[in-house]
């Protein structure tokens, strides 16, 4: 509902866009056919207050600064509803504001990502985008465990007054009171690192959506500070979260996977559990005062805080034996939600470079100084999701058994299980694969792959498993995994 001191503005801005708004309960969109414009509503809800004209005017404006650098074909100006010499209320003007609205660009319909369903592509295209976002945020300087249960704190009223049982709403608190006081160094030194930024704060599904073909974040949090100086990590768990129960496991670890790709930063599955937890609990009880559905959310949140297995998995083969192909089938169902890190040798040295996973390097970049960083560089990364209790899965060529046994020896020192995974193929089929390769992090080429194939590996100790239509199926009976996920 419109606040009735904002009735005539309202009906003016439906005229102007020839529509009926979009209404959430702080805003109300009126889309035409070239202009979309955004009014807050006048309300007070505990949270925020839009209730003066002057703050209204205040977080518009913060809302266009905020998402004009990662929307700016969206996002335009800020402008006042005036009256006119004749009395009419008219856009812009000189005369005293009666309203601000923001004017954007509209989305067409069925561009928001909560309406489409993404293929592989999409999914790193979308943390691509949150990658670079965060990369460019401002660091900030805040007590995080604090935050975190500050926040904790306030949702046990708030799920109590959306009805949902108070049984399990205390169940979940308990719980998730002792997770983050397990937590509350990590997440203290991530904040003194820089991991602590001014991030998007409200970064689900809805809030992303496809314009000229890319993925593209707005509606960023303009109304709280607090709540949007968050670790990077609990911004991107929202995500996270809506794309495990909207499309699945695999696609929330293919995000996962593909941001820890781009920014190194293995070190946020630390927090995964305690922050999908938070955010499946902040939707519940959302959900739930909407009078919507809340329960598979509920049994999310309860379920991220329970404990799963770690494991550290290695797979090793030829260039062409499918070993990315396999670590990314076998991951989702690996460890606790949502699932192994997949850690890539290719993709390491992309990073190392500075350059996204799908650029080609030049021959120095293969030198042995290089590859031994390399790998040095993703056994680590493995050794700190291990002590966080994220299962791993390596993925390199293990050639030299040097490189095996020091993958065997990053479990071992983590106290977790470690399986390898050695993949075979004929060679004039692993030729044919590297040729029709296109858009991949490998650079490898057939004379690449010839040179490998010459080199002795030394005795194979790991599962071997042919590089074919049942390498998924061969590769989880090896790893016990044939009756289902281990999550």
């Amino acid at each position: 509902m419109i606040p009735t001191p904002q009735a005539e503005a309202a009906a003016f801005l439906a005229r102007l866009s020839g529509a009926t708004p979009v209404e959430t309960h702080i805003s109300a969109v009126y889309v035409g056919r070239d202009t979309a414009w955004k009014m807050k509503k006048a309300v007070a809800l505990g949270f925020l207050d839009f209730t003066r004209l002057e703050d209204r005017e205040r977080f518009c404006r913060r809302e266009l600064d905020l998402n004009r650098p990662h929307a700016p074909a969206i996002y335009r100006d800020v402008v006042p509803i005036t009256r006119g010499p004749d009395g009419a209320l008219r856009e812009g003007g000189d005369g005293p504001a009666v309203e601000w609205v923001l004017r954007m660009a509209p989305i067409p319909a069925g561009q928001f990502l909560d309406q489409v369903t993404p293929d592989a592509a999409l999914l790193d295209a979308m943390a691509d985008a949150v990658a670079v976002m965060h990369g460019a945020a401002e660091r900030a300087e805040v007590d995080t465990p604090a935050v975190m249960r500050a926040i904790l704190d306030g949702n046990v009223p708030s799920a109590l007054h959306a009805g949902i049982p108070q049984a399990r709403v205390e169940a979940w608190a308990t719980a998730a009171r002792v997770e983050l006081a397990r937590l509350a160094p990590v997440l203290a030194r991530r904040g003194a690192r820089g991991f602590v930024r001014r991030c998007h704060g409200d970064l689900h599904l809805g809030n992303l959506c496809l314009w000229e073909g890319r993925p593209t974040l707005f509606d960023a949090l303009e109304f709280d500070e607090t709540l949007a100086r968050i670790d990077v990590g609990y911004d991107l768990a929202f995500l996270l979260m809506d794309l495990d129960l909207r499309h699945g496991r695999a696609a929330a670890n293919r995000v996962l996977n593909r941001y820890v790709a781009r920014t190194g930063d293995a070190g946020i599955v630390a927090g995964l559990p305690f922050w999908l937890s938070m955010r499946a609990m902040i939707r519940a009880h959302v959900e739930a005062a909407r009078g919507r559905d809340w329960g598979v959310l509920l049994t999310a949140a309860e379920a991220h805080l329970r404990p799963a297995p770690a494991r550290l998995v290695a797979i090793g083969g030829l260039q062409g034996t499918g070993k990315s192909t396999l670590a990314r089938a076998l991951a989702p169902d690996l460890g606790r939600c949502p699932g192994a890190l997949v850690l890539r040798t290719d993709e390491a040295r992309k990073r190392r470079f500075g350059v996204a996973p799908e650029h080609r390097l030049p021959p120095e970049a293969y030198d042995e100084s290089v590859s031994r960083d390399v790998h040095a560089e993703v056994f680590a990364m493995a050794a700190v999701a291990l002590s966080a209790g994220q299962a791993a899965v390596l993925d390199a060529a293990f050639l030299d058994p040097v490189q095996r046994a020091a993958a065997e020896a990053v479990a071992r020192e983590a106290g977790q299980d470690f399986d390898g995974i050695w993949l075979e193929a004929p060679l004039d089929v692993l030729r044919a694969r590297i040729a029709g390769r296109r858009g991949d992090a490998s650079d490898a080429t057939e004379a690449v792959l010839l040179r490998a194939a010459a080199v002795d590996p030394g005795p194979i100790t790991w599962h071997r498993v042919t590089a074919d239509d049942g390498a998924v199926m061969a590769a989880r009976v090896g790893l016990g995994m044939d009756g289902g996920s281990v999550c």
